[in-house]
C-alpha cells in the first residue's frame, strides 16, 4: 500500500503544495526517495492499513483519507506487486506537531508536487495522478476543509483554492460565490492583522457542497 498525502507548507514568499516522500532504506530503489507505505496486514481493513503505515513511516495523521486507485502494471516491481493507493490530506498547522513526537522516521522530506525527483518504482505516475485527482475535486467538493484550520478567513480559503489549481482566483467572484452558502458558517471571531479585522468562517457539517464548483480566474 501506498499513500499520498497532501499538505500546504510554508516558504519566504507563500504556501506551496507540498507531499512527505520516503527513502528507501533496502532494495529494491535503496536510496531513492518513495511515497510511503507498506504492507497489508493478514487480520487488518485497507483503511486501517493505509492510517497505520502512513504512521509508521512519517509519524502524521491525517485530516482526510480516500482510496485513490489501485495500481498493478506487470513491470511495476521486480516482482508482481499490486498496490492499493490512498490519497490524503493533512491541515498544515497540524505537521509539525505530529512530526515533532518521539521516534519519528528521520527519512521523511516534503517535496512540492510540481518538482518532484525522480521516485522508486512507478511512485511518479501515483503522485501525477493523485494530484490530478485533487484538482478535479476541490471544485465541487469541501476537500479544502483538510487542509484548513477548523476556522479561517475567506481570504485563507481562496489561498488554499489557488495553490491547489495552481492559478490566480478573482477575490471578488470567489467572495461573491461563498457568501451567503449553507456550506459556510460565519463565526464571532475575527482575524487581526496590518489590514481591517477578517470575519472567520467554518465549514456547516450538515450541508453537501464546499463553496464554488467552478472557481473563476
Amino acid at each position: 500500500m501506498s499513500t499520498v498525502i497532501f499538505s500546504l507548507r510554508q516558504d519566504p514568499e507563500s504556501d506551496r503544495l507540498m507531499i512527505p516522500l520516503v527513502k528507501r532504506t533496502r532494495e529494491p530503489h535503496e536510496g531513492i526517495w518513495a511515497l510511503p507505505g507498506g504492507w497489508l496486514g493478514t487480520a487488518e481493513g485497507l483503511h486501517g492499513a493505509a492510517s497505520r503505515t502512513l504512521a509508521e513511516t512519517t509519524a502524521l495523521t491525517p485530516s482526510f483519507l480516500e482510496q485513490l486507485y489501485t495500481f498493478g502494471d506487470v513491470d511495476r516491481s521486480p516482482t508482481r506487486v499490486v498496490s492499493v493507493v490512498y490519497w490524503a490530506l493533512l491541515r498544515s498547522d497540524l505537521v509539525d506537531a505530529q512530526r515533532a513526537v518521539a521516534g519519528a522516521p528521520e527519512n521523511v522530506e516534503w517535496f512540492d508536487v510540481d518538482a518532484l525527483p525522480p521516485l522508486a518504482f512507478d511512485h511518479n505516475r501515483i503522485a501525477e495522478y493523485a494530484l490530478w485527482r485533487l484538482r478535479n475535486k476541490v471544485g465541487y467538493s469541501r476537500i479544502a476543509a483538510g487542509l484548513l484550520p477548523d476556522e479561517f478567513t475567506l481570504t485563507e480559503l481562496r489561498e488554499v483554492y489557488e495553490t491547489v489549481l495552481g492559478r490566480r482566483l478573482d477575490p471578488s467572484n470567489f467572495r461573491r460565490l461563498l457568501e451567503g452558502s449553507e456550506a459556510l458558517v460565519p463565526t464571532e471571531s475575527f482575524r487581526t492583522g496590518k489590514h481591517r479585522p477578517a470575519r472567520l468562517f467554518r465549514y456547516n457539517a450538515e450541508a453537501e457542497g464546499v463553496g464554488p464548483e467552478q472557481p473563476t480566474g
